[in-house]
């Protein structure tokens, strides 16, 4: 999914308040609502990313993440499940006049946004919340066929190795009293909390209803060597104080399973950083690779012999 800048799909500033970045949207809605525009796929997907855009900009915990993290970040945090889940239209549909909405946007017969996308939740219950990625485009008065089955969420543990490059699981799962397998591609670089939509692959509709979709959200097993921050990897190495002192030349792993010679500069710091370039994890959108970081921990003696302290104290009276 490529980046996105909301703001410039709506058409306004950064500094655009509430009032503002709902009268943008309001306005190129009317202008691109699918029920204005028969048979135009352009406006219908202009329609979706306006959309998009508003339910992010018009959510503060939301708009605070993508300005903090930008359009990237954002999009490895939320995928388009997230940036819908619990969000309503309702408000600002009702002024456009798009059926009889009765105060509410979830449910059978909510106008643009008819179909219902549901997902488990705590205590076996299910959020429910419109979709646009989702929806039938309907009359006025919100008429629909069949309801779409519910959607499924299979939880899968990856490692930072099985994502270095894109792979293919097996996984298994139960619904509706079957037992199903079914092959996954998992992108490389994938970050941790993304969902992969298998779309048809959920619980059968009601009544000849289309079934649900199922998605697979991506768990990211903590690993005991490397931590990831983002496309870059971070490696804690000790070193001796002598050789923080002195230099020295270290081996260090990579998550490709190479092995690196690097050189550690005389009077290197306890907490600085050697950067390997490229040797971090891949980059979903873009290409290449982040990088990978060894961070020196200089280990000070605790306990000294006679010799050792001499050395020391040697050291000392040279006001080193």
């Amino acid at each position: 999914m490529p980046n996105k800048d909301y703001y410039k799909i709506l058409g306004v500033n950064k500094s655009a308040g509430p009032d503002d970045i709902k009268k943008a949207y309001r306005k190129m809605a009317m202008k691109y609502h699918p029920d204005r525009n028969k048979d135009n796929k352009s406006a219908e997907e202009k329609f979706k990313e306006i959309s998009e855009a508003y339910a992010v900009l018009s959510d503060p915990e939301k708009k605070k993440q993508y300005d903090m993290f930008g359009a990237e970040g954002f999009q490895q945090k939320y995928s388009q499940e997230d940036i819908f889940s619990s969000f309503d239209f309702s408000d600002i549909l009702r002024e456009f006049g798009f059926g009889n909405m009765g105060g509410r946007t979830k449910g059978r017969g909510s106008g643009i946004f008819s179909n219902i996308f549901t997902s488990p939740g705590r205590g076996n219950k299910h959020r429910t919340y419109s979709d646009p990625y989702n929806s039938s485009f309907t009359d006025f008065g919100g008429r629909t066929g069949p309801l779409k089955g519910q959607d499924a969420i299979y939880e899968l543990p990856v490692s930072l190795e099985d994502i270095v490059k894109t792979t293919q699981k097996t996984i298994s799962y139960s619904l509706d009293a079957k037992h199903q397998q079914i092959k996954v591609k998992i992108p490389a670089g994938i970050a941790d909390g993304k969902k992969l939509r298998l779309a048809g692959k959920g619980q059968q509709g009601p009544e000849g209803g289309q079934p649900g979709d199922l998605y697979v959200k991506i768990k990211i097993i903590d690993h005991p060597v490397f931590k990831r921050e983002g496309n870059d990897l971070y490696i804690d190495k000790d070193i001796k104080f002598s050789e923080a002192v002195l230099g020295t030349k270290i081996e260090v792993p990579t998550i490709d399973g190479k092995r690196l010679n690097i050189t550690i500069p005389a009077g290197s710091q306890s907490g600085s950083k050697m950067r390997l370039k490229g040797y971090g994890m891949p980059k979903m959108e873009g290409g290449g690779r982040g990088d990978a970081y060894v961070k020196l921990n200089v280990m000070v003696p605790k306990n000294l012999n006679k010799r050792q302290k001499e050395a020391i104290e040697a050291i000392r009276a040279l006001d080193l």
